[in-house]
């Protein structure tokens, strides 16, 4: 995906192509990581970009699952409020089974999904508040899909960010360089493409 959202013709239009843009993010920040590079935490906290990568896949998934059953509730999960709060952050956890390849296929999958929610859904459709953790209002029945929708546009943006500032930690590419380096564009005045420590110093 190109830096800039194309331009939009519509409402839905602009929210897919935004949820688009800022999932596309953590795929430009991975962008020449090693496997155990997508695992580093080099911060004062515990996030690692495949942790980060998970994790959004995983939240993508549970607002789209409220987007495609509004106005009714998902199905419930099979596990007790009290299991799923002793498993909270497993999610930003990359295990010895995933990779790259496997944690950006889920990302792009989801995507895949969320777009096509997206374009089907009654964008006004209530969306019932989970009242399942404490972060949930309790006085606000129902959002809207346009709201959610919104939201996901926040909550990818949020982790893009910290995605942003881990892989500048790590190496010291920035999101421009990355992209210019997976889009194969042409060094200018202003912007140099990113190239492997390896390649920089040959």
């Amino acid at each position: 995906m190109a830096a800039q959202v194309p331009p939009v013709a519509d409402e839905r239009e602009s929210l897919i192509a935004y949820i688009d843009q800022q999932r596309d993010a953590f795929v430009a920040a991975t962008f020449g990581l090693t496997e155990e590079q997508i695992r580093l935490t080099p911060t004062a906290g515990t996030l690692s970009i495949g942790g980060l990568v998970k994790h959004v896949t995983t939240c993508e998934r549970g607002w789209t699952e409220r987007m495609a059953a509004a106005p009714e509730a998902p199905t419930p999960p099979d596990r007790s409020v009290a299991e799923q709060a002793q498993s909270w952050g497993d999610d930003f956890r990359v295990t010895d089974a995933d990779t790259l390849d496997s944690l950006l296929a889920a990302l792009v999958a989801q995507g895949d999904v969320t777009r096509d929610v997206l374009q089907r859904a009654d964008l006004g459709a209530a969306v019932p508040v989970p009242r399942d953790a404490p972060w949930f209002p309790k006085d606000v029945e129902a959002w809207s899909v346009r709201w959610v929708a919104m939201h996901l546009v926040e909550e990818l943006a949020r982790h893009a960010g910290h995605a942003d500032i881990i892989r500048e930690t790590i190496d010291g590419a920035t999101m421009y360089e990355l992209v210019a380096a997976r889009e194969g564009w042409p060094e200018t005045p202003w912007l140099t493409p990113w190239r492997p420590a390896d390649e920089v110093t040959a």
